[in-house]
């Protein structure tokens, strides 16, 4: 007998607090606030079971639901804060769920910094998610620029490298690029894990992670005012492009 596939809620957080970049997550990018495209990618990978998006925020409620996405309900002050742990909100939402009846075999944290996935990204790691045994998570990476190999950690008037290997006579930091251990760095396109790893293991990863590596544009992150010129500038030239939305944009004065 066939077993049924397994279900799994999309949660977008989106808290209203943001220091480095105010409203971030509801600011405008190409007439949509940013919220926008990780909603409609996630709706239109036919992925999942639910979207959610997870916000202290009703304004931002209004634009998700504008969006095609649901928010039943508002993350506590407590858990929502610019250093508040992600195992915090996951756990607070699955259980909201729970108590409405709602459970899913796995979810998946799609930020809204990370607009730039697209749904065709989505079912490419739900594939590849499903398929492998033995994992408890999976999340998205890409090989990293700078390299922590030519990384230093200060102490007083001295250095110290981050990482001390590498033959004694050609140290790693004082070596090229290319010569280097490949290292991927994690970026915030998106992490898929089975519930039991929040729910039993008080973690959004678990032990045993897979990697996810995503192409070309699909792990650009908007984090900084720096971040908000590049990506302006790439989709003027066409050297980015962000996930199609079939509606008009939402317009409110708390859209900035």
């Amino acid at each position: 007998m066939t077993r049924p596939a397994p279900t799994c809620v999309a949660f977008v957080p989106a808290r209203s607090g943001s220091k480095r970049v105010t409203d971030k997550n509801i600011r405008m990018l190409a007439g949509h606030p940013l919220l926008a495209y990780a909603i409609r990618s996630a709706i239109d990978s036919g992925v999942f079971d639910a979207v959610v998006v997870a916000t202290d925020s009703e304004d931002y409620a209004a634009i998700a639901r504008h969006y095609g996405a649901e928010a039943p309900f508002l993350r506590p002050p407590e858990i929502s804060g610019d250093t508040s742990p992600d195992i915090a909100w996951v756990n607070f939402a699955l259980d909201a769920l729970a108590a409405a009846g709602r459970r899913y075999d796995a979810f998946s944290i799609l930020r809204p910094t990370s607009p730039f996935r697209k749904p065709a990204t989505i079912r490419r790691a739900w594939d590849a998610f499903v398929a492998e045994d033995g994992v408890d998570s999976l999340r998205a990476v890409e090989k990293c620029d700078q390299h922590p190999a030519k990384m230093w950690i200060l102490r007083g008037r001295r250095m110290h490298p981050l990482l001390p290997m590498g033959p004694p006579e050609q140290p790693w930091h004082s070596s090229q690029y290319a010569a280097l251990p490949v290292v991927h760095v994690q970026n915030a396109s998106l992490e898929i894990a089975w519930t039991r790893v929040a729910t039993e293991g008080a973690t959004i990863a678990g032990e045993v992670l897979m990697p996810f590596l995503t192409e070309g544009d699909e792990g650009l992150d908007v984090n900084t005012e720096e971040d908000w010129w590049y990506v302006n500038h790439l989709l003027a030239r066409g050297q980015a492009t962000l996930p199609p939305i079939d509606r008009p944009a939402f317009r409110s004065d708390h859209a900035v």
